[in-house]
């Protein structure tokens, strides 16, 4: 498999600054190959390399979102839309026309608010098990956690939220009403630290409540037909993100396609394995109609 060049780029400037990686030449976009952008949140760049050197046949994008990666920190919320615009800003800094869109867990999310708001953006897009709350029939207690979590990182900062965030994005079922009412886990049981450092700059706090609160536009996402394809891992079992795609499918009339592997299948990390072929090899399946 040969190896692309990857150039970096940056569109923006301070506060908001995005940066992007180009792998190949955009001139070798064609109608039925366009570039393919491939994204999560808040995982950089660095989360979809194994899955962007599977594709060879066209060029591919991957960026860092707001506040994540190479792009400037803060402490302050981000919401799906400013993620959605800085999606458009991306594509249309390429200069390449329409692209095919992956986008993974919030960077599903933010997918939905890019169709929303620019929808000739994408040509095909694809929405990866969105960790979305709006149709779950347990929403008011994952909303009650995800907001118990943003009043622990507040009072205690990065390794006590991250300590309740980990088993419960792993928590497989409908979230029971005294899910809250359980110990919280040690921070140490996940290798962090409980001392408070008095940063609050981690992204991925930073995104909550804002995306997994989301209301999709349903009516624009049905008006997208076949183009739209929302997705879920084989082994993501009833975790809050393949439920948030099977509802939100169902919310708008459209099949749930399935993928290798689980939430992070596109990866293979130590202890965590993925299947970054197997997942190409469906994501290539599903970009080509098939």
């Amino acid at each position: 498999m040969s190896e692309k060049t990857i150039t970096t780029h940056v569109v923006g400037t301070g506060d908001d600054a995005i940066t992007y990686d180009v792998h190949g030449d955009l001139a070798a976009a064609t109608a039925d190959r366009p570039a393919l952008f491939l994204f999560a949140a808040p995982m950089d760049a660095t989360g979809l390399a194994l899955l962007a050197g599977q594709f060879t046949d066209r060029p591919v994008v991957t960026y860092d979102p707001r506040g994540a990666g190479r792009n400037p920190v803060g402490t302050a919320d981000i919401s799906v839309e400013q993620h959605a615009a800085d999606l458009h800003r991306v594509i249309q800094a390429l200069g390449a026309g329409a692209v095919d869109a992956f986008g993974s867990s919030g960077g599903a999310v933010n997918l939905l608010g890019l169709l929303a708001a620019h929808p000739d953006d994408v040509r095909i897009a694809v929405v990866h098990e969105p960790p979305l709350a709006e149709h779950l029939p347990d929403r008011d207690a994952v909303l009650a956690v995800i907001a118990d979590m943003k009043r622990t990182y507040a009072d205690q900062g990065d390794g006590a939220a991250m300590a309740k965030f980990i088993p419960f994005v792993m928590f497989d079922g409908q979230v029971p009403e005294d899910y809250l009412e359980q110990p919280a886990p040690d921070p140490a049981m996940f290798g962090m630290s409980a001392v408070d450092d008095g940063s609050r700059t981690n992204p991925l706090i930073r995104n909550m409540p804002a995306l997994i609160q989301y209301h999709a536009d349903l009516d624009a996402l049905r008006g997208l037909g076949d183009r739209l394809v929302i997705a879920a891992g084989v082994e993501s079992g009833d975790t809050l993100a393949a439920r948030g795609a099977r509802t939100l499918a169902a919310a708008v009339g459209r099949p749930v396609t399935e993928f290798p592997s689980h939430h992070a299948g596109f990866t293979d990390q130590p202890g965590y394995p993925g299947d970054p072929e197997g997942f190409a090899d469906r994501l290539r399946t599903v970009l080509d109609g098939a």
